[in-house]
């Protein structure tokens, strides 16, 4: 039994798929099926059934990756024991959000960039529920999103930070200097918000839905730095979280909303999965992250 052949197993099992893990490992997928087929002749077992254009594990494969997570730890543990004072150069694949992405990561990764330049960080968005996807099928060393405070025995959580969520609009706008404002009185504003049923968004809609009032958005997109250019240029008003909009309010170009009746919070979170090895550039991306740097 060799240890690549165990790293093949495990990562078929997050990806479901032998061609989908061929191409997380670079290998051809002929190479990834000749591996587990010896593997299976060594042990003398089956591990995987194919459903549909799934593959899923078997009852001894399930006991077999037990083992083998435990395996692949232990090697990496040993790993960054003998190289703790080499410099950061593993590759790094961080999932988040585009609203995190654009006010948060920057002057994360212009750290990593400036001292551990052989590191290679690559960043995925996309919303909470693909980013967890991904997470659970190992496709991301950690998840770095928005929401509710979410929690799984599966994952493990390594920051969680509560930012509150705002209605903000042009400076120019009439709305903007007025004090006690109620929900109700903004809703005829022309609205430029993020996607339906997404986190924050879906929280402005639960409400509302519950007071049987609906918001129409003059646009929906997911991009948050495109919606604020957008309220910039013009007198609508958008829902966002108050960090990716602060560089704009401190420049004046953009004005928080004083809503009394309405408010929510999210929480930006950091997970990765509890087989997931945690590398020390994981570590040192997920210290930076606790500093909030600006």
């Amino acid at each position: 039994m060799e240890f690549r052949q165990l790293q093949t197993f495990v990562t078929i099992t997050h990806a479901e798929s032998f061609s989908r893990a061929a191409e997380l490992l670079g290998y051809s997928q002929s190479a990834v099926t000749v591996q587990i087929r010896l593997l299976e002749e060594e042990l003398q077992v089956r591990l995987f059934d194919r459903m549909g254009k799934k593959t899923v594990l078997t009852a001894q494969g399930r006991q077999l990756l037990e083992y083998a997570n435990r395996i692949i730890q232990e090697v990496n543990q040993a790993k960054s024991a003998i190289v703790q004072d080499t410099e950061l150069s593993e590759p790094l694949h961080v999932g988040t959000l585009e609203s995190l992405c654009f006010s948060k990561l920057p002057p994360l990764l212009g750290y990593f960039r400036s001292n551990y330049p052989k590191v290679p960080v690559k960043v995925t968005t996309a919303t909470p529920k693909e980013l967890i996807a991904m997470m659970e099928k190992n496709q991301l060393d950690l998840i770095y999103f928005l929401d509710r405070p979410r929690y799984n025995n599966n994952w493990n959580k390594e920051l969680e930070v509560r930012e509150p969520i705002v209605f903000v609009t042009s400076p120019e706008s009439p709305l903007a200097s007025r004090k006690g404002l109620r929900l109700v009185e903004i809703l005829d504003e022309p609205f430029f918000l993020t996607e339906k049923n997404e986190n924050y968004r879906r929280e402005l809609d639960q409400y509302l839905e519950s007071r049987d009032r609906v918001i129409t958005p003059f646009l929906e997109a997911s991009n948050t730095e495109f919606i604020i250019q957008m309220i910039r240029r013009n007198r609508g008003v958008s829902f966002l979280p108050y960090f990716a909009v602060q560089e704009s309010v401190r420049a004046g170009q953009l004005a928080v909303l004083d809503v009394t009746d309405f408010g929510v919070a999210m929480y930006r979170q950091i997970f990765y999965h509890k087989n997931k090895w945690k590398t020390r550039e994981m570590g040192e991306f997920i210290r930076l992250a606790k500093l909030d740097l600006t």
